[in-house]
């Protein structure tokens, strides 16, 4: 495998009938710039694992995931599969194409503009950013012994409670519906009638926290607005601990703060900096990773970051 030679893995949005004009707007940007690749398309999401094992076996050392949040976590965790020497010969680009696109977002990749995110890619400016990980126990494999321990990578951020149930109620009401606006909309008024309050015991650097709580964010990224301060390189996690609003306004007025850059000034928000989140309990409240969910983790487990093990290509 020529050294020059790029592995593309191709993620359609799921429902997008225009997703292939967006393929060919890829291919033109990287036809213009005369790159040398070999392309896969992944049937679905249990499939982007899958192929980029077969990129890594293959040699390839520059792979590009043309997809969003859920499929570069999905990246991540097969080359943090891979031998670390092997693992430093390759570098992980992104071409956005997902539904929120919030780690391309934070280096300036917009998804409007694919020949500038080619030119950036071809220039092959690399960082060495950090992973997040949760060390938690399957309840899956053997729940007569607490599970088998496992460990899943993030590169943008972990979300427990309220925000992770949104999600799972949004993937349910687009089973049903097909419709991605439609399932947000209809995400909304379910979660109208949900609880918005969890019981949970966490310990974050010398503070412990055992109380209800609404939602907690753990980013080594932006988080979706959750964590805009955490910088994937520093070898630190940022966490927003979220109390219930003691009214339906100051509700209202978190999620305005949030949409414009500013929730760590809501009152409700309670912001720290770590190293390791442990999680004694949280009373089997959703786990959502990279914008896909976990499930539902027994504790206790623990979140800590891994400073600078991934070669990621960022604008030049």
């Amino acid at each position: 495998m020529r050294d020059d030679r790029w592995g593309i893995l191709y993620c359609p949005k799921k429902g997008i009938r225009a997703d292939r004009k967006r393929w060919e707007k890829v291919q033109r940007a990287l036809d213009l710039r005369k790159v040398q690749y070999d392309f896969v398309q992944s049937e679905s999401t249990d499939s982007v694992e899958r192929l980029t094992r077969m990129l890594i076996n293959n040699g390839y050392q520059t792979i590009i995931i043309v997809g969003g949040d859920s499929a570069l976590n999905d990246a991540v965790n097969c080359l943090m599969e891979v031998e670390r020497e092997k693992r430093d010969t390759i570098s992980l680009g992104v071409i956005p194409n997902g539904v929120l696109n919030d780690f391309a977002r934070y280096w300036d990749f917009k998804e409007s503009e694919i020949q500038q995110t080619v030119d950036w890619l071809v220039k092959h400016r690399v960082r060495k950013v950090d992973l997040g990980c949760v060390h938690y126990r399957n309840s899956l494999t053997d729940s007569s012994q607490g599970g088998e321990e496992a460990k899943r990578y993030f590169l943008n951020c972990v979300n427990i409670g309220l925000i992770a149930d949104v999600m799972n109620q949004r993937r349910q009401a687009r089973s049903l519906l097909g419709s991605r606006t439609l399932a947000f909309f209809a995400s909304i008024v379910m979660m109208a009638f949900h609880r918005f309050d969890y019981k949970m015991h966490l310990k974050i650097n010398t503070d412990t926290i055992d109380r209800n709580v609404m939602t907690v964010c753990v980013g080594s990224g932006p988080g979706y607005g959750q964590t805009p301060n955490a910088v994937p390189y520093n070898g630190l996690l940022d966490v927003s601990v979220v109390y219930q609003p003691q009214k339906i306004a100051h509700l209202f007025a978190g999620l305005w703060l949030l949409v414009t850059g500013r929730f760590l000034n809501h009152r409700s928000v309670h912001p720290y900096r770590t190293r390791e989140v442990t999680l004694q309990d949280t009373s089997r409240a959703r786990v959502g990773i990279d914008g896909r969910l976990l499930g539902k983790l027994d504790g206790p487990y623990r979140i800590t970051v891994e400073q600078e093990v991934i070669n990621f290509l960022i604008p030049a």
